[in-house]
């Protein structure tokens, strides 16, 4: 077989593959025995149809089945002899194919680009201070408060803060909306979330009172259209919260003083932002490291990623019940601003992607075991999956095995790079990156696992 590229571009190659007939004629053969093992012919017993019988019967059969066995066998050996690295299936165009003589075929494909990794030791990033504030911790306490709380009735209009017991009902046109209508809802006004002009409605309401306002659904069939709202409050109810005192200390946590609460509060609101902060270094060095580096991407691979993107965003939205429209006005952003940061994020993640697998080539990272269980946990936790369940889909589809060995090869990777950075603060303090894992996660450290099936390293093999 010969083989030549052309490269057409950075990102894209055009290969030239001549195979010989002499290394045709294997699949050629095969498929004529193929063929005569499947028709009936009379005057020949069945598998020993001759070649020219089968082509005067079926002509052209057996070369076409013969040129699908080889193209793609071909195809992969001749990425492997230009050492070329394909990134999506590739266009192929047969030019020559006759009786008794070679096949001759071209196949353009985008191809991972060139580049030099750039030196990364050393390098330079800075994220925002660590900062636990008096506002932090009061916010979570009352948050505790809140969850030990009881309601009371009150004879006074509702206000924000206040717990209304609600009947609400939607029509559109006179006719209720199906799926629009709730009895008996305990609702907080000045919460927000689920209608808009709801907590406007229910302000000023005494019991027995209801106010009808237009307002747009955010889920079913009716999503976004115009609706009259009727609400009616039925009780309202004022939280009375306890005081933050030692007496609550000891309802609502195994500490006998409200300092040692408030003190406890304080250091897990700082663990919590030292792994934000840890997080943010990751990511600023990552981007420092792109800064360095031009890397040239597919259009169709972006693309191709922009649009599942696309697709995953729209229907997180529709089940969050809720339109672009309404998404964007929240987010402050126009369409406009919003595909081009989509486009900008999606083409930093492929960069960064690229970027990680070459300098994994260049290192001996291994994936354990241990690597892989620790990885499918997180994921589990991550999609709020039991982990039981992501391992047992593990055992039904093991080809994933490779793709969690990529990501968490890339991961070491931006561990590596991490490791030999200089990270520091806004002011000046060098930031501790202990709690970064070996595969670049982020999170404290873990126990082991007891209860991962050992099949994971068996297929991991």
């Amino acid at each position: 077989m010969k083989s030549a590229v052309e490269t057409l571009s950075p990102t894209r190659a055009k290969l030239t593959v001549e195979v010989p007939f002499e290394e045709l004629k294997p699949s050629l053969d095969k498929a004529y025995k193929q063929i005569a093992q499947q028709i009936n012919v009379p005057g020949f017993r069945k598998g020993k149809v001759p070649a020219a019988v089968i082509e005067r019967q079926f002509p052209g059969a057996a070369r076409d089945q013969a040129l699908n066995d080889i193209l793609n066998v071909k195809y992969v050996e001749a990425l492997q002899a230009n050492d070329l690295t394909p990134l999506a299936q590739p266009e192929v165009e047969v030019t020559k194919y006759e009786d008794n003589g070679p096949l001759e075929f071209t196949a353009e494909v985008d191809v991972r680009p060139e580049f030099t990794v750039p030196d990364y030791d050393g390098i330079e990033a800075q994220v925002d201070d660590l900062e636990v504030t008096d506002e932090d911790v009061a916010e979570q306490v009352q948050a505790l408060r809140e969850r030990f709380g009881t309601l009371k009735d009150v004879e006074r209009p509702a206000a924000e803060g206040d717990f209304v017991v609600i009947d609400l009902v939607a029509r559109q046109d006179g006719e209720t909306v199906e799926g629009a209508e709730v009895s008996g809802m305990s609702y907080q006004v000045g919460k927000g979330g689920m209608l808009d002009g709801l907590d406007e409605a229910l302000t000023g309401l005494s019991a027995g009172e209801e106010k009808t306002f237009t307002s747009q659904l955010v889920g079913g069939d009716m999503v976004g259209q115009d609706v009259e709202v009727t609400v009616k409050a039925t009780q309202v109810q004022e939280q009375e919260l306890p005081e933050a005192d030692d007496d609550f200390a000891q309802l609502a946590s195994e500490f006998d003083t409200f300092a040692e609460l408030e003190a406890d509060v304080r250091e897990r609101l700082g663990r919590g932002k030292r792994l934000e902060q840890a997080a943010a270094a990751r990511d600023a060095v990552l981007e420092a490291l792109l800064d360095k580096v031009e890397i040239p991407l597919p259009d169709t691979l972006v693309t191709d990623e922009l649009n599942a993107r696309r697709e995953s965003i729209e229907q997180q939205l529709q089940f969050a019940g809720m339109s672009m429209e309404k998404y964007l006005e929240d987010e402050g952003q126009t369409i406009e601003e919003f595909e081009a940061d989509l486009e900008r994020r999606v083409r930093d993640a492929i960069a960064a992607q690229m970027l990680l697998d070459q300098i994994a080539q260049g290192s001996d990272f291994e994936v354990t075991n241990e690597d892989l269980t620790g990885y499918i946990i997180r994921q589990a936790q991550t999609q709020g999956q039991d982990p039981q369940q992501a391992f047992a889909h593990i055992q039904e589809h093991p080809h994933h095995l490779q793709e969690y060995a990529g990501e968490i090869v890339r991961g070491k990777a931006l561990a590596q790079i991490v490791e030999s950075a200089k990270v520091t603060d806004k002011s000046g303090n060098a930031v501790e990156l202990k709690n970064l894992r070996p595969d670049g996660t982020i999170g404290e450290p873990e126990a082991e696992s007891d209860e991962a099936p050992e099949a994971v390293a068996d297929d991991a093999e």
